[in-house]
């Protein structure tokens, strides 16, 4: 069986801290000690974290260098981008895999927690199979295992990440949490990139987002239902969820309509998406009260595989996790939870045969001709998607806005 994209970062990374002799390890160890005291406790003094909390929190941690992403003293790359752009390309249609289990899951638990749920639907204007969904997906609905130590998580990332700034925020935040909201170090389980509890928050989203809603007077995500479903629903209100609207529907694709216009760049009102010829795939016309709203193409496998017209919501989504496939992952989830089991009507085209080290080869000859992909990372973004399209149509070939083998040697 393959393992998962997150297996393959950290088995990397364990490979390479192997690699790291113990000497090496000691030394990485002092210089860690000798930020803590002299870098990073000077700026938490500062915020207002007192010593006691400081020295608690840091108790016993080492850098822990199997993490992936960090800079060792002395080496230019980082531990885990070694093997990055080597790992095969996954088609869109592997990331729903697991879908089956979110929707069962879900559906018990949208009996179990039915009162709470409506609760943070009514506080927060969220739909409860949105909730729920995000739930399953971060955490198996509070059930998957979250291992590691924020405080070695983070403290190893602000001292030796590509990112040291952010995760340096992220390190002081989570003092925060246990300086003014009174959350036990002990009690701050994260993953391996240092987001916390069931609902996967960063520390400094945990100070903006997290909510008491069983009223015992702290945010517990790690170990409160209530707590984890207002704190989900609190974060998607605050980045603007639309009350009301919905997320998207899956639509038939006049072959008309060009696919490079994709993008939250290019939206229009459903209504005029109609107009051109878009259609809902049930047959079912739009609610009428989506018509006047803005609309988005949104076609995550390009001609090879179902589209969406999508509505703002679908960007709150991503702002929980920045995939287009995370928030149609959960918009799909959603709906099969609530309203029973509906499927993608557009089968997934299969697609393979290329590693994300050629995807990106191509990202950097498409920006060469001038196209905007994204970022030249192996992934393929609506950015990506585009450009390939129009490169096509500007080849004279009939767009389908994917990658493809022959594709992917042909852009070169």
């Amino acid at each position: 069986m393959r393992k998962g994209w997150k297996a393959f970062v950290l088995s990397v990374a364990m490979i390479c801290m192997a690699l790291v002799p113990a000497s090496a390890q000691h030394a990485i160890e002092k210089q860690f000690q000798q930020w803590l005291s002299s870098d990073l406790w000077p700026e938490a003094r500062a915020r207002g974290i007192d010593e006691r909390v400081f020295q608690q929190a840091f108790a016993g941690v080492k850098p822990n260098l199997k993490l992936p992403d960090l800079v060792l003293p002395g080496k230019s790359a980082p531990t885990g981008s070694e093997g990055q752009h080597q790992a095969e390309f996954r088609p869109p249609a592997a990331y729903f895999e697991p879908i089956g289990g979110i929707v069962s899951g879900g559906r018990a638990r949208l009996k179990q927690y039915g009162a709470v749920l409506d609760a943070v639907e009514k506080r927060f204007g969220v739909p409860k199979g949105i909730v729920l969904a995000i739930w399953g997906r971060e955490s198996g609905f509070g059930g998957a295992k979250i291992p590691h130590n924020v405080f070695e998580v983070l403290g190893t990332k602000a001292f030796l990440a590509t990112r040291k700034a952010m995760f340096r925020e992220e390190v002081l935040a989570a003092l925060e949490m246990v300086q003014k909201r009174g959350v036990s170090p002990q009690a701050m389980r994260s993953s391996w990139a240092g987001a916390l509890g069931q609902p996967q928050f960063m520390p400094t989203s945990y100070l903006k987002y997290a909510v008491d809603f069983d009223g015992d007077g702290k945010a517990d995500i790690w170990n409160s239902v209530p707590d984890t479903l207002a704190s989900i629903a609190n974060y998607l209100a605050a980045h603007g969820w639309q009350k009301g609207r919905d997320w998207g529907f899956e639509i038939n694709l006049p072959a008309h309509l060009s696919c490079t216009l994709e993008g939250p760049d290019q939206g229009r009102r459903i209504a005029d998406w109609t107009a051109m010829g878009v259609t809902r795939v049930s047959g079912k016309p739009f609610p009428q009260h989506e018509m006047a709203g803005e609309g988005y193409l949104m076609l995550p496998a390009g001609r090879h595989g179902p589209a969406f017209l999508v509505t703002p919501n679908f960007y709150r989504l991503k702002d929980y996790n920045e995939s287009d496939l995370y928030a149609l992952f959960v918009g799909h989830a959603a709906d099969r939870i609530v309203y029973g089991d509906i499927r993608f009507v557009t089968p997934w085209g299969k697609v393979e045969g290329f590693s994300r080290a050629q995807v990106a080869a191509m990202q950097k000859r498409l920006e060469q001709l001038g196209h905007d992909v994204g970022g030249a990372d192996g992934l393929v973004s609506f950015k990506t998607r585009r450009s390939i399209g129009l490169w096509q149509e500007r080849a004279g070939h009939a767009p389908t806005c994917y990658p493809d083998s022959a594709l992917v040697r042909q852009i070169r």
